[in-house]
């Protein structure tokens, strides 16, 4: 473990400090001032500190100061900020500065080492989750047919070939075109890459070819298009099976020499691309049906990828979801949420028809919505535990409505004719006791299950119970805090932290959620 560094100009301070620090196995070194600090910082020789105890008032440069610039230098690195009593302005300067916390002179030792043993685990918690995303994989996976793709991309590591890549949609079929881009003799080139099938039929030409000034209505001024943006590198052309017949012309041609033409232009355009091509459908019965070219066709199918569907490599599953649970806590700057033996089962046995895009969004949604750090199946979304066969209180139905609509108050008359789906129930004959007393006992069913709580309500009960129990006095202020922050930060996650449009989701103002935010402390 790296030292914890001990910076005042007070030798008894030091003193006192080391020693109690070496008592508890944790090494430390001692400066008088800010600026020696900052020399050790900037020596390249040294690994620095796993935290920093620094006192506010010295020669030759303050705390705060220090703060500043170590900071910037090590934005991870916990700061402790020591201080006397009557120096609370201070304190306050050095949380606004972003210290851990301040320490109090006269200060009670055993509650200071305790301190800066909580700074070090804090310490050591940003090394892991810095280590964790910075070894993140670009692809995971242990399945063979995983495997096999990894093979491939390996021994296309130094070719130019044109590559087709095929599986369903959310399989990840961009991620290995970036891999073989990233590993292969054009990775300094630019990668670009078009949705075909997400551009319409008018502007898909000009997207991919340019055009020029006058070229048509709008075109105000000569734009080069993605095969000129990629020259020297990779264009990656995603659901290569939508691309209209005219244009597959085009495309060949480009292909056959990497000449083309502008929209509205007379010279040919030269450029050096490698075309990587991806689709979902079956480009074969394409073109048996006519809308692909055949010899379109065997020019891109010259090295073929199969992504295999996540359903088909269900061990992969595990993996992915602690992968993607990391990188939507970084996203969201949280910490990173567990998940329980029995939720990966849960998981790993749904079908994914939405594939590793699916478990990725699913992965988000835990992160915002699971109410504690460890899932647990009931914790899955809805999706999941349908799929699953999870029984959920179902509405009873209720049948005949018209023929009680009079047997009862006209309040439940009309809740029986919703819950049949019968909104125009008119008068009927009237039934026996025998059958009203069986009908009042079924809407009593439909009823009771059209009330019960839901599970969030059910946890939002229990932590109301748990905290009631002590001699707490903020329960109302803590329940709506912690309410009010998972809501918005669902809000943001579902407009990746677009803070007006997740206000119009909320039917809140932009200015209240602003102030939320800083009052949550969810900046």
């Amino acid at each position: 473990m790296k030292p914890i560094w001990i910076v005042d100009d007070d030798q008894s301070i030091r003193f006192v400090l080391e020693k109690a620090l070496l008592r508890d196995n944790l090494p430390t070194r001692s400066f008088t001032n800010a600026r020696d600090v900052l020399t050790a910082l900037h020596d390249e020789n040294d690994c620095g500190p796993q935290v920093l105890v620094s006192d506010i008032r010295m020669p030759g440069g303050s705390g705060l100061d220090l703060l500043e610039k170590v900071n910037a230098k090590l934005p991870g690195l916990p700061v402790i900020i020591m201080t006397a009593y009557s120096d609370l302005d201070s304190a306050v300067s050095a949380f606004q500065g972003g210290a851990f916390d301040y320490l109090p002179k006269p200060f009670d030792l055993p509650k200071a080492v305790a301190l800066i043993r909580r700074a070090v685990e804090e310490s050591q918690r940003e090394e892991v989750a810095e280590e964790h995303l910075a070894d993140a994989p670009e692809m995971l996976g242990q399945a063979p047919a995983m495997q096999d793709v990894f093979r491939a991309i390996g021994r296309l590591s130094q070719s130019h070939v044109t590559v087709m890549i095929t599986g369903e949609s959310g399989s990840g079929k961009e991620l290995v075109a970036k891999a073989l881009h990233k590993h292969s003799p054009r990775a300094n080139g630019p990668f670009i890459a078009i949705n075909t099938a997400a551009i319409p039929k008018d502007l898909l030409e000009s997207e991919l070819f340019g055009h020029e000034r006058g070229a048509f209505t709008g075109a105000q001024t000569m734009r080069r298009g993605r095969f000129e943006q990629a020259d020297g590198g990779t264009l990656f052309l995603d659901e290569i099976g939508d691309m209209p017949f005219d244009l597959q012309t085009r495309l060949l041609r480009v292909l056959s020499d990497g000449h083309f033409y502008r929209v509205g232009g007379h010279s040919a355009v030269k450029t050096n691309v490698r075309v990587i091509a991806a689709t979902h459908q079956n480009l074969e019965q394409r073109v048996k049906d006519g809308m692909f070219r055949e010899d379109l066709f065997h020019r891109l199918n010259v090295i073929r990828l199969r992504l295999p569907a996540l359903r088909e490599r269900r061990e992969d599953i595990p993996a992915l979801t602690r992968h993607f649970l990391q990188q939507s806590a970084a996203q969201l700057g949280v910490d990173p949420k567990r998940i329980s033996e029995a939720a990966l089962a849960d998981l790993s046995e749904f079908g994914f028809p939405g594939n590793v895009r699916q478990l990725e969004n699913i992965c988000h949604w835990l992160t915002v919505m699971a109410p504690a750090q460890l899932i647990e199946p009931k914790d899955l979304p809805p999706e999941v535990e349908v799929a699953q066969g999870v029984n959920r209180p179902a509405p009873v139905p209720i049948s005949r409505a018209s023929e009680i609509a009079q047997a009862f108050p006209a309040g439940l008359a009309e809740v029986v004719a919703k819950l049949s789906g019968n909104h125009g129930a008119s008068q009927a004959p009237s039934l026996t006791s025998a059958h009203l007393d069986d009908v009042e006992l079924r809407v009593g069913e439909a009823m009771a299950a059209l009330t019960k709580p839901s599970d969030w309500e059910l946890g939002l009960e229990a932590n109301a119970h748990a905290l009631l129990a002590t001699d707490r006095c903020d329960v109302w202020d803590e329940l709506s805090r912690r309410f009010e922050a998972r809501l918005i930060l669902a809000a943001l996650a579902s407009t990746r932290g677009r803070r007006i449009e997740a206000a119009q989701k909320l039917g809140i103002g932009r200015n209240t959620i602003t102030r939320k935010i800083q009052e949550l402390g969810l900046e």
